[in-house]
C-alpha cells in the first residue's frame, strides 16, 4: 500500500467525505477505499480518451478507402 500527500480545495474534500460515508459507510479505511476507486476511474478515463485520441489521428479503415479528414470524404474526382 502507498501513500499519497496532497492539497484539494475544503469544498472538495468535505464533499467527497459527504460522499464516501454515504456510499460506504461511516467505518474505518473508507476514505482511502473511495479515493483508491477514484483514481482508478480517473485513470481508466484517460485511458480511453488516449484511445480514442490514437485512433482519430490514425484515421479509420473503412475498407478499401481510409480517410483521415472529413474533407477527403468529399473530394471525389
Amino acid at each position: 500500500m502507498a501513500t499519497i500527500t496532497t492539497n484539494v480545495k475544503e469544498d472538495v474534500a468535505q464533499t467527497f467525505r459527504k460522499r464516501a460515508i454515504e456510499i460506504y459507510g461511516k467505518r474505518k479505511g473508507v476514505l482511502g477505499k473511495a479515493m483508491s476507486e477514484a483514481m482508478m476511474e480517473w485513470c481508466r478515463k484517460k485511458e480511453y480518451f488516449e484511445t480514442c485520441m490514437k485512433l482519430l489521428d490514425e484515421g479509420i479503415d473503412t475498407g478499401k478507402l481510409k480517410y483521415k479528414k472529413r474533407d477527403e470524404l468529399y473530394d471525389r474526382n
